[in-house]
């Protein structure tokens, strides 16, 4: 349900909400900003949260810190919400000054990400790295698996192979236009257009997704996630709404068929961005929608030779 002002509302109408064959599935709310780092690594401090598809790292740097992983089997995202912190990155034989403000898509194998300056970094792993999940505060919520969303399938690789691939998050707003959106092969993230002040309470968008979680990462200000579940006939099954306050830095994650909104309180800035693995076939198939769709195909497409890539081994 979309305001016409906003550009989903062109996306196809979706059916009522599906109704879970079982309990419905929690959400969770992972207040940063509240508990203590999930792990510790020299000069790095890191909160970790998963959905069942994907885990994020929301990590706090000290100068010179460095982010390494060995053998990592698929892409993975870095995102720096900072202009003034930027990094140094080191894959494929590559080596790449990314600077702040931006996000790119690190190639799977060895690499290594060094902060000169210190500063938050976000990175984002797919539950092809189970190391990573399990560090997880909220892992206890996924020993039962929501049957609505399929097993993980990535995307093909980019054009002209992998390396680091690193987009600016400056980009003007466009009519039309939903947000910021740039997909890789296992991620889309959409960094919205931040917001002064609360959202106009009359102007939410309360929606659904069947088969698929979204992570809604809130950098700065303050927000309240609405959700409510569809009913089904046995009762014990239900869940009581749930009207959430948090702060930054937090992490929604939302599970379908929940029909969710969030609405920005903060009266200052209030900045947040909304993750999902794999991409969302819906707005990738919206004309200039993804910003970097020229270096990413969809599946299907012609220079899709090989296919999707198998999520796991």
């Amino acid at each position: 349900m979309y305001a016409a002002s906003d550009p989903r509302a062109s996306l196809a109408p979706s059916a009522a909400p599906s109704k879970p064959a079982g309990p419905a599935c929690p959400a969770t709310y992972a207040r940063f900003y509240e508990s203590e780092p999930d792990e510790r690594s020299p000069g790095v401090a890191s909160w970790i949260v998963r959905g069942q598809t994907f885990a994020i790292v929301y990590s706090d740097c000290a100068p010179d810190a460095v982010l390494e992983r060995v053998g990592q089997v698929d892409e993975y995202v870095l995102l720096l919400p900072d202009a003034g912190t930027g990094a140094v990155a080191e894959a494929e034989g590559q080596t790449a000054t990314v600077a702040g403000f931006s996000i790119t898509f690190v190639p799977p194998g060895d690499s290594r990400i060094r902060m000169p300056e210190g500063g938050r970094v976000v990175r984002l792993f797919t539950d092809a790295s189970p190391e990573v999940m399990a560090l997880a505060s909220n892992r206890e919520t996924y020993e039962r698996t929501n049957a609505a969303i399929p097993e993980r399938v990535s995307w093909p690789g980019p054009r002209g192979g992998h390396r680091v691939r690193t987009y600016s998050l400056d980009v003007a707003p466009e009519p039309g236009r939903f947000g910021r959106i740039f997909r890789g092969s296992t991620f889309m993230v959409n960094y919205l257009e931040p917001k002064n002040g609360p959202r106009d309470p009359a102007m939410l968008s309360p929606h659904h997704h069947d088969d698929f979680e979204q992570c809604s990462l809130a950098l700065a200000g303050d927000y309240k996630h609405h959700l409510r579940w569809p009913w089904t006939t046995n009762r014990a099954h239900w869940r009581d709404d749930e009207h959430v306050a948090c702060g930054s830095p937090s992490a929604a994650i939302i599970p379908p068929p929940a029909i969710h909104t969030s609405e920005a309180t903060g009266a200052g800035l209030n900045q947040l961005v909304d993750i999902f693995c794999p991409p969302r076939a819906d707005f990738s198939a919206k004309p200039g929608w993804v910003l970097n769709a020229d270096d990413y195909p969809m599946p299907g497409d012609a220079d899709d030779v090989a296919g999707p890539i198998p999520a796991k081994d």
